[in-house]
């Protein structure tokens, strides 16, 4: 198992339930492909650098996750097609 950071961006005009349904559907796909999740920081709204499809603004996310290639290639492949998330990273942490 390698250790990775994955920051996610969700949209601004979510309502708070979606932003939790969003939030337990990345940890779900993650668990259920055998990956452990360590951490979780809810970083809230704030200014993203740049215009993503007409926003100024979203909600920043980040989770620390020991996994195989396998989950994560699966949790990159669902949250292409989640309309809810502008933007995600995945990188592998090799400090431990």
């Amino acid at each position: 198992m390698r250790r990775y950071e994955i920051m996610y961006i969700l949209r601004p005009n979510l309502e708070e339930e979606a932003k939790k349904a969003t939030a337990e559907k990345a940890k779900s796909i993650l668990t259920d492909n055998g990956a452990e999740i360590e951490k979780v920081d809810d970083m809230g709204k704030r200014r993203l650098a740049y215009e993503i499809n007409d926003f100024r603004d979203g909600y920043y996310s980040v989770m620390y996750v020991n996994a195989e290639t396998e989950a994560i290639n699966e949790f990159d492949r669902l949250m292409k097609i989640d309309d809810t998330v502008l933007r995600f990273m995945t990188i592998v942490n090799e400090q431990q």
